[in-house]
């Protein structure tokens, strides 16, 4: 979505509406479009989500893009399996809300995908290899540490493998539940297997981003609603999950790569039916040979 878009929440005016009212109150009867642009270069905090909406789609919010750019936009999150690397639940909020906001619902959601999953299933191998429980461990980068996330997921029943950023020493009055958290977290990322796990993490989890939002283009979507987009969402999860599995049973996890490995199988088994229609070939003209000069050397020997 355009930043130049939005309207203004509380009058309905577009935003070249609202720099064109200002120029006039300010003694500029017909402004033109480099006095409004230095008119607004002049203004401060004049990209407030308090301020402005988009006219068609009031759930986005400007945000600043991860290359710098500023834009209307939506918040993407999703939850991925440690072992597989499927994406297990995909979450949209909004772009203004921090992570250590937005983290619960998606490790719920994560949850609740897996409790359906092993309810469907009718096998007893699937509730052995997936807890019917949910998730039992929470792996994140930086971002997401806050003493009340960590608190939190610990109260849930969670292991927390939650990188800390440096924030120096820190105080810990009336906060004893927190500060017990925050310490098991530390312990448990600073062992063999919490760094081995952060390391998966870079590894499982930024993969898909690369996949779904920078080569998958879902970076910059042309849809509106946050449903829409969550639908969107989904069905490009879905996709990038059956891949996964494709390249599990086939050795491939996109259709024209299976394609061009059907077609290297197809054309070995055409140059041996090839080479076997040839010796075949041979063998029956050599027996043909054969049964006539037998033939002929019969037929002497009967005169």
């Amino acid at each position: 979505m355009r930043l130049y878009d939005p309207s203004r929440r509380d009058t309905g005016e577009r935003y070249e509406e609202f720099l064109t009212r200002l120029a006039k109150e300010s003694g500029i009867e017909t402004p033109t479009r480099e006095q409004l642009a230095r008119l607004d270069r002049k203004r401060t905090k004049k990209g407030s989500n308090d301020d402005w909406k988009h006219p068609h789609d009031p759930d986005a919010r400007i945000t600043k893009m991860k290359d710098g750019r500023t834009h209307l936009a939506h918040k993407a999150e999703h939850a991925v399996d440690m072992e597989t690397g499927a994406i297990v639940a995909v979450t949209l909020h909004g772009a203004d809300e921090g992570d250590t906001a937005t983290i619960q619902e998606t490790v719920a959601e994560a949850g609740a995908r897996i409790t359906s999953i092993v309810a469907d299933s009718d096998t007893d191998e699937v509730g052995k290899q997936v807890s019917a429980e949910g998730p039992r461990e929470v792996v994140t980068d930086k971002g997401y540490h806050s003493r009340g996330v960590v608190s939190e997921l610990t109260e849930w029943g969670l292991r927390t493998y939650c990188s800390e950023p440096n924030r120096g020493r820190q105080k810990w009055q009336n906060l004893r539940t927190e500060q017990l958290a925050v310490y098991a977290n530390r312990r448990r990322i600073q062992g063999e297997r919490g760094r081995r796990l952060l390391r998966q993490r870079g590894e499982k989890l930024e993969r898909w981003n690369q996949h779904l939002y920078d080569r998958g283009g879902m970076r910059r979507v042309h849809l509106r609603g946050r449903e829409n987009i969550l639908k969107r969402l989904v069905v490009h999860s879905g996709a990038a999950n059956l891949g996964l599995l494709m390249r599990t049973l086939f050795g491939k996890g996109t259709p024209r790569g299976l394609q061009g490995r059907y077609r290297r199988l197809f054309s070995v088994a055409e140059r041996f039916s090839r080479h076997l229609r040839a010796t075949m070939s041979l063998v029956t003209k050599f027996s043909h040979r054969m049964a006539h000069q037998l033939i002929v050397s019969s037929g002497l020997i009967a005169a």
